[in-house]
């Protein structure tokens, strides 16, 4: 899964939270599901239903987190 291409498509409240929680590389299922509602993507799933995110996944939403914090500045 590449969020990277999917960003767009994702719901402002997703975004929302990855940009606050930009050192999680482990999703939850309510946001793995939110965006698999917005975009039809599936990540692959853990037996606990979370989902584990690809180091470029993790540098992306770090660099979106930035971005966004210059931006409030």
């Amino acid at each position: 899964m590449d969020i990277e291409q999917l960003w767009d498509r994702l719901e402002p409240e997703t975004r929302h939270w990855l940009v606050d929680n930009p050192g999680c590389c482990i999703l939850p299922r309510t946001i793995a599901a939110e965006i698999k509602k917005a975009t039809g993507a599936e990540f692959e799933q853990d037996r606990h239903g979370e989902s584990i995110l690809s180091p470029s996944d993790c540098d992306f939403i770090r660099r979106a987190a930035e971005l966004h914090d210059a931006r409030r500045r």
